[in-house]
């Protein structure tokens, strides 16, 4: 996947060098991405832009480039928990058998959505569209969508749940709080296969510090798979002068016939 990435990189078309506008300046020219964070005409963070992972280096924070590696927080969300991720013990059996099947069952492995959690820790980039009303994630991942609602209306009471679910989202002061319900349980949180249920309430918390890094605070409520409701920080960079490519994870597919496990 990502070398696939890396050959379109190098490649002449496809918008790769057409340069991303009204992004402020050093004095020497180069970017300034601690500039102050733009904003919306009604003085809301404005987090619309193309964003990618962050992987800590030498102690810092640096944009982990796809062609180069992946955020750890995508093999294990709870690796900065003290302790791990507080599993109730049947998810703590099945998050065992899952490792030493070496994510045979991971439904990416087999081309299925990856989810919320997926969705900000996977190397593949995304694009933020954002309105008054309405925010929409655009993911490379099979070229797929989130829609979260700015609009008011109440998370649904029976959802019928679906990968992403249902999100909702209200500004508090400069950070936009996201909720979201009926996640389908066969989501992984992670590679190591932490799992969701369907009773599973998310809540994001989403800041722009600056102008080219957007903060993420990721809580997961689910008390049939977790003895606790846990949060874990995701820190993503803004990525300048590109654009989206579709992945499209069955076309000339040719490794599920080869998945292994115990």
């Amino acid at each position: 996947m990502f070398t696939f990435r890396f050959i379109l990189m190098v490649a002449a078309a496809q918008w790769l060098h057409y340069p991303t506008s009204g992004v402020p300046k050093k004095a020497d020219g180069s970017p300034n991405l601690t500039a102050p964070t733009p904003r919306t005409s009604d003085g809301k963070p404005d987090f619309t832009g193309l964003w990618g992972v962050m992987c800590q280096s030498g102690g810092k924070m640096i944009f982990c480039a796809p062609e180069v590696a992946v955020s750890p927080d995508f093999g294990n969300i709870g690796r900065s928990l003290k302790g791990g991720l507080p599993y109730q013990p049947w998810a703590a059996d099945l998050v065992k058998e899952r490792r030493e099947q070496n994510g045979k069952d991971d439904p990416t492995s087999h081309c299925l959505p990856g989810g919320l959690a997926k969705l900000h820790t996977s190397a593949l980039l995304r694009k933020i569209v954002q309105t008054p009303s309405l925010m929409v994630f655009l993911t490379e991942r099979n070229a797929s969508y989130r829609q979260v609602f700015l609009d008011g209306r109440p998370l649904p009471m029976d959802p019928d749940p679906n990968w992403n679910g249902y999100s909702t989202g209200h500004w508090e002061g400069d950070t936009l709080v996201i909720e979201t319900n009926g996640i389908v349980d066969r989501n992984w949180l992670d590679r190591a296969g932490s799992p969701l249920t369907e009773s599973a309430r998310i809540t994001e918390k989403i800041r722009r510090p600056n102008y080219g890094t957007l903060e993420i605070d990721f809580t997961v409520n689910d008390m049939k798979a977790y003895t606790a409701p846990w949060t874990v920080h995701i820190s993503q960079s803004l990525v300048l002068d590109s654009e989206l490519f579709d992945y499209i994870c069955l076309e000339n597919e040719k490794d599920a016939q080869h998945l292994v496990g115990k």
